[in-house]
């Protein structure tokens, strides 16, 4: 797979009317701007932004991706497809030896991921999927907008359910994938390869 030629695929959709009129703000500044309008305190309150909490180290990455699921209720009782982008050798093994997923299945993706420090806003997950070189599908999801968690925990965000395509064209062969954790401004959290092949059954 071509890393520069998938470029453009995983550029994230344009947001109507939005742009970039200033430099980004630590969550902390976020925190003490209006402080006396009630309903903007909770929601600022919802992103994690409250006065005292801790933004980390600012000079490291806004947003660490912990996991990438795939969660299915067809899987065998036991069996979970969870990665950790963290894990150097899982994360090359799964780019070259393709995992199985079920043919025909409702399934969902689900990620994990820290926001550091600072604010995250218009996040996207960004899947594209080739087979023999060639696109045969894109997913893009919104994550949303967030601060560091008050707990320094990490957030889940749960996609929509997808049916895993099905039948003996869709089986022979494997497919190459290319996932992407981006914002509105074009700025690139996580970027990592994978591989999968349609099966039968798990």
């Amino acid at each position: 797979m071509s890393s520069n030629d998938d470029q453009d695929d995983l550029k994230p959709s344009a947001t109507p009317g939005y742009k970039l009129t200033s430099a980004p703000k630590t969550a902390e500044e976020f925190a003490k701007l209006d402080k006396e309008d009630e309903s903007l305190a909770r929601w600022k309150a919802s992103l994690g932004i409250m006065p005292g909490v801790s933004t980390g180290d600012t000079s490291g990455p806004k947003v660490t991706v912990v996991t990438l699921e795939l969660h299915s209720s067809t899987l065998p009782p036991g069996k979970k497809l969870v990665f950790n982008l963290n894990d150097a050798a899982m994360m090359a093994d799964i780019k070259k030896n393709p995992i199985t997923i079920k043919e025909g299945i409702i399934y969902n993706v689900r990620i994990t991921f820290k926001v550091n420090h600072s604010i995250i806003s218009g996040v996207r997950y960004i899947q594209l999927v080739k087979r023999a070189g060639i696109k045969v599908d894109k997913v893009e999801q919104m994550l949303g907008s967030y601060g560091p968690h008050p707990e320094g925990e990490p957030y889940t965000k749960n996609f929509e359910e997808e049916e895993s395509p099905s039948g003996m064209i869709a089986r022979s062969g494997s497919y190459s994938v290319r996932s992407r954790v981006v914002d509105d401004d074009g700025e690139v959290y996580a970027d990592w390869e994978w591989s999968f092949k349609l099966a039968k059954e798990w």
